[in-house]
C-alpha cells in the first residue's frame, strides 16, 4: 500500500486530480500551528489501519461479471437509516477493466450505468457489459492535455425519461475545450435510438475562461429543487492567486445554481439565489470559498449536500450543506484550508462554514467526494457517507453522531479512485481511474 502511494504521488502530475494542487503547486511548506476560535470544530480524521482490505478481483477472467445486480424497479423510497455506522466495506467488480481514464458515473433513470471518459466519451454499461459504441463522442471538442482537464461532469435532466416532457431526452455535461476553458452544455439523445446521443445537438449554456489548466471542478448534479448545480474551482495555479475563492465578482471557486428549464436555449437565474440582489456579485453563485470541489452529491432521502474540496499542501476536506439552507455559505478558501488558517497562525473565521471532515496528506493527497448510501441491496449500509482519497485509495465512512460526524477508515483499496457514482436504485460505485474498472460498494466480510 505504502509503495503504491509513493508511486502514485510521484506520478500525480500526469493524473486527473493533480494531487491537491496540480502541476504548478509548490512543495508542501511546514505547517504552522493555527489558532482556531470556533467552539464546534469537527473531529479530525481517525487514523486507523484499514479494517478490510479485500477487493474481489477475478484474475482468471478479468472481463467476467460476477454476481450481477438483480433487476430492481427504480424507487424514491430509501432504506431506513440504521442505528450504527458500518465498520468495513468491500468492492465488487461490475467491470474489472475496459474504460479509459473514467471520471464519473451516473444513471438515466433506468438500470444502465453511464460513465464519462476524460478524453470526451460517454460509455454505457448494461447488464454488467461495457457496450462498444459510445453514447456520446465529443472528442473533437474536448481538450484533456492537462491532468485536470477533459470531460468531467454529467447530469441527466430529471425529466429525461418522461414521455412528452419539455426536457425529455436532455442531459448536461461539463468539459474543458482545447483552450482549457470550461463549458457547461446540453445535449439530446437520438429520437430513434436510446443508446446514442446526437453530438450535433450541443447548446452551450455557460463558458468560463480558465486562467490556469488546473482546478476546473467539473461536477454537475440536479438538486431536489430541480435546479442544476455546478462546481467550479478557483481558476488554478496555487494559493488562489486571483483571490477567486472569496470574490463574488467571479464564478470561479464557487458552486453555481442554474435554472435550465425556464428557457429553451439558455439558463435563468433562480429568484432565490442568495446573491441576486448583491451589487457586483455573479447571480449564479449558490456557495463560495471552495478551492477545487471534486465531487458533490445530494442525499436522495434528505436533500442534504456533501462536497469534497481538494486542499492545498496539507489538508483535505468534506463540506456539508443542509437541505434547508438558503445558500450563500462561505466554505473558507483561501482564508482557511479545512479547519486551519491558511499560511497564517490566526485568521478571521467570521461567517465561515467549516468542514465536517478533514485529513492530512500523510493519509493521501486529494479528496474524492462521494455519496451517502440509500440503496436497496444493503440496508445495513443506509445513512453512511463514503469518501475516498485519490492517491492512497483509502475509503472512509462518515456517520452522524452526537451532533458531529464519526469518521473511520473502512477500506484500503489500492485503487486510484477518481469518483464515486450512484445508480437509479441508490447503489454506490467506486470508479478506478487507473485500470478502468467500476466497483459496487458492498458490506465488508
Amino acid at each position: 500500500m505504502q509503495k503504491l502511494l509513493l508511486i502514485v504521488v510521484a506520478l500525480c502530475g500526469s493524473l486527473l486530480i493533480g494531487c491537491g494542487g496540480g502541476e504548478v503547486e509548490p512543495p508542501a511548506a511546514p505547517e504552522t500551528t493555527p489558532v482556531v476560535t470556533s467552539a464546534t470544530l469537527p473531529a479530525p480524521a481517525v487514523t486507523l489501519e484499514a479494517t478490510n482490505t479485500y477487493i474481489p478481483f477475478v484474475e482468471s477472467e478479468p472481463t467476467a461479471t460476477p454476481n450481477a445486480t438483480p433487476t430492481l424497479e427504480a424507487t424514491t423510497v430509501p432504506s431506513p437509516t440504521p442505528q450504527s455506522p458500518v465498520a468495513s466495506v468491500a468492492l465488487e467488480p461490475v467491470i474489472a477493466q475496459g474504460l479509459l481514464q473514467p471520471t464519473f458515473l451516473t444513471h438515466a433513470f433506468d438500470e444502465r450505468l453511464f460513465v464519462t471518459e476524460q478524453v470526451g466519451l460517454i460509455r454505457i454499461i448494461e447488464d454488467g457489459q461495457l457496450l462498444e459504441t459510445p453514447f456520446l463522442d465529443i472528442t473533437d471538442r474536448v481538450g484533456a492535455t492537462a491532468s485536470e482537464q477533459g470531460l468531467l461532469g454529467l447530469a441527466f435532466h430529471p425529466d429525461y425519461a418522461d414521455e412528452g416532457a419539455a426536457n425529455q431526452g436532455q442531459f448536461y455535461v461539463n468539459y474543458t475545450d482545447f483552450n482549457g476553458d470550461t463549458h457547461i452544455a446540453r445535449f439530446s439523445v437520438m429520437a430513434d435510438d436510446p443508446y446514442r446521443a446526437d453530438p450535433d445537438s450541443e447548446v452551450d449554456y455557460l463558458t468560463v475562461d480558465q486562467p490556469y489548466p488546473n482546478h476546473n471542478g467539473g461536477m454537475l448534479a440536479f438538486g431536489p429543487d430541480g435546479y442544476l448545480y455546478a462546481g467550479l474551482g478557483d481558476g488554478g495555479s496555487a494559493n488562489d492567486p486571483l483571490g477567486a475563492g472569496q470574490s463574488l465578482t467571479t464564478v470561479l471557486g464557487k458552486i453555481l445554481r442554474l435554472d435550465v428549464a425556464a428557457e429553451a436555449e439558455a439558463y435563468a437565474i433562480p429568484a432565490d439565489n442568495p446573491f441576486v440582489a448583491t451589487a457586483g456579485a455573479q447571480p449564479e453563485i449558490w456557495a463560495y470559498g471552495v478551492r477545487n470541489p471534486w465531487r458533490f452529491s445530494f442525499d436522495r432521502q434528505t436533500g442534504d449536500l456533501f462536497m469534497g474540496d481538494v486542499g492545498q499542501n496539507i489538508w483535505e476536506e468534506v463540506n456539508f450543506q443542509p437541505a434547508a439552507s438558503a445558500g450563500g455559505e462561505n466554505y473558507g478558501w483561501n482564508i482557511m484550508e479545512a479547519t486551519h488558517c491558511f499560511e497564517s497562525e490566526t485568521c478571521d473565521q467570521t461567517g465561515l462554514t467549516l468542514p465536517i471532515f478533514e485529513y492530512q496528506h500523510d493519509q493521501g493527497c486529494s479528496v474524492t467526494g462521494g455519496y451517502i448510501y440509500r440503496g436497496l441491496l444493503y440496508p445495513e449500509m443506509g445513512g453512511n457517507y463514503f469518501v475516498a482519497d485519490y492517491c492512497s485509495g483509502i475509503i472512509w465512512r462518515l456517520f452522524p453522531q452526537g451532533g458531529g460526524w464519526l469518521a473511520d477508515v473502512v477500506l484500503d483499496s489500492d485503487l486510484i479512485i477518481s469518483s464515486f457514482g450512484e445508480d437509479v436504485n441508490g447503489e454506490v460505485y467506486a470508479i478506478s481511474y487507473g485500470n478502468g474498472g467500476i466497483y459496487r460498494i458492498t458490506p465488508g466480510q
